[in-house]
């Protein structure tokens, strides 16, 4: 509007120094391309219409069609002033209004972010929320992975039942987390591609690295035993792998780890030596158990008779095992009442004959055994004397002096 008693060119000029005024970027919104990421805050919410400030000459405004498809819990949750991060569908519409998308955004976002963890190889946690017979599907964000079944690691693949239907073979998987790597990505083709194995390798990589400089010799673990070979079995201790070696399963001659532990089996294990250098883990299985010899004198006696096993002959005797780790010697001469040649004319490996102790060295691991003094009257007398003596043991106080006396000899070997 002209002002009163100014003159036409004198308004003119007054226009122009009030744009003079403007600072220059006032007028200066940035241009905008369909894919573009922006960020703002609401500025209205309505059944049919969400109204975001961006920052621009105009508007944002929602989709109608994406309000339809949004999660009715995340509509509740917006409200004026909220930010926001928004996705240019169109930089003008006919209204001259800029039409965003939220859930693309989102999307993009997740997108960005699984680039990212492709260029830096970053192991992250994810979720496995479905599953088909090719493998499981884990999400980044809104956006949908795979892991494929040769990507998953070895512990997935022991659980599996052959025999159960190929379309519900990881059914199992579901709600477990696991640690992922980006194998590939192409964006084009809604294609992300995870792998468990890769992220897994690394992670035990850095794990063994941390392992490796804390464990010392003396150590008790736990661990999984995870594979077996002819000369050991190798055990999980939660990142590493240490080795048990045939010698140390068992206090007894081990010929197979198989007789011993199996794939999948929980152990303790104590540690024998860390090699740091070499990167190799020592362990031992047999020494977390007693050993057989320190409580052979809780177990067995002088004239006590035993089941035992022939386990080897030798010129001068035959050896033979009453339990694992406790082999004794039968002395040719205590094979038979006769005189004996070699061992292989009364006994051969194998057999399953009864013995009696007639030594015990603890010391020097020494046991003496006897075949033909099985039968003696002077320790069958001893073993009569020691049922007496446990039968009156259960009578004590009970009985009458003539009572027991009585018991004793009606042990006494008749003449």
């Amino acid at each position: 509007m002209k002002s009163p008693g100014v003159s036409r060119s004198a308004q003119a000029l007054q226009d122009v120094e009030s744009m003079d005024a403007v600072p220059l970027d006032a007028l200066d919104f940035p241009q905008l391309r369909p894919g573009d990421i922006v960020d703002g805050h609401i500025i209205s919410v309505s059944p049919t219409e969400i109204l975001v400030d961006i920052g621009y000459k105009a508007d944002a405004v929602v989709d109608s069609r994406e309000l339809a498809r949004l999660d009715p819990e995340f509509l509740a949750s917006l409200a004026v002033g909220d930010p926001v991060t928004a996705y240019v569908l169109q930089p003008e519409d006919r209204d001259g209004n800029v039409v965003i998308s939220l859930a693309r955004a989102q999307q993009e976002q997740d997108w960005r972010l699984a680039e990212e963890l492709l260029a830096s190889q970053e192991v992250f946690e994810g979720v496995v929320t479905g599953y088909n017979r090719g493998g499981v599907i884990v999400r980044v964000g809104r956006v949908r992975g795979f892991v494929p079944a040769s990507q998953l690691s070895s512990r997935w693949q022991a659980r599996q039942d052959a025999q159960a239907d190929p379309e519900e073979r990881w059914a199992s998987l579901l709600g477990e987390k696991l640690q992922l790597k980006v194998l590939e990505l192409d964006r084009q083709r809604n294609r992300l591609i995870l792998s468990e194995r890769l992220a897994l390798r690394d992670w035990r990589r850095d794990r063994k690295e941390q392992l490796l400089s804390q464990l010392k010799k003396g150590d008790v673990l736990k661990g999984v035993i995870t594979s077996l070979t002819d000369f050991g079995a190798f055990v999980d201790l939660g990142g590493a792998d240490g080795l048990i070696h045939l010698s140390e399963l068992a206090w007894h001659r081990v010929d197979h780890p198989s007789e011993v532990v199996h794939v999948g089996q929980k152990v303790e294990v104590y540690v024998l030596n860390v090699d740091e250098e070499r990167k190799r883990i020592a362990l031992s299985l047999r020494k977390m158990l007693p050993e057989p010899w320190s409580l052979i004198t809780e177990k067995y006696t002088l004239g006590q008779v035993v089941s035992a096993t022939i386990t080897r002959l030798a010129n001068f005797g035959a050896f033979a095992k009453i339990e694992e780790g406790i082999e004794g010697l039968i002395h040719i001469t205590e094979l038979a009442d006769h005189r004996v040649n070699h061992p292989k004319e009364v006994v051969q490996e194998g057999d399953q004959v009864q013995v009696r102790i007639i030594r015990i060295d603890c010391q020097h691991r020494r046991l003496g055994l006897s075949m033909r003094q099985v039968a003696e009257e002077s320790y069958v007398d001893v073993e009569w004397r020691e049922e007496a003596e446990e039968e009156l043991e259960k009578g004590e106080g009970k009985q009458p002096v003539a009572k027991h006396e009585a018991v004793l000899a009606a042990f006494e070997p008749q003449s």
